[in-house]
């Protein structure tokens, strides 16, 4: 599942390495893309959502 996730939060390339590093603590196969940019985050996953945007917002990221 590949989910397309707004995160207002992410200012530079170390936010991006945080959400990424969390979210590898979920589920260690999932590919993710974040861009600072664009604040934008895609997760092909097999976590929930729910799980992603959880673990995301307790990481001080949270999903807009």
């Amino acid at each position: 599942m590949t989910l397309k996730l707004t995160v207002p939060n992410m200012a530079c390339s170390a936010c991006a390495n945080t959400i990424t590093n969390t979210l590898k603590s979920i589920d260690a196969n999932a590919n993710i893309q974040a861009d600072p940019k664009t604040k934008l985050v895609s997760v092909d996953t097999q976590a929930s959502e729910t799980t992603i945007k959880e673990a995301l917002a307790a990481a001080g990221y949270p999903v807009a």
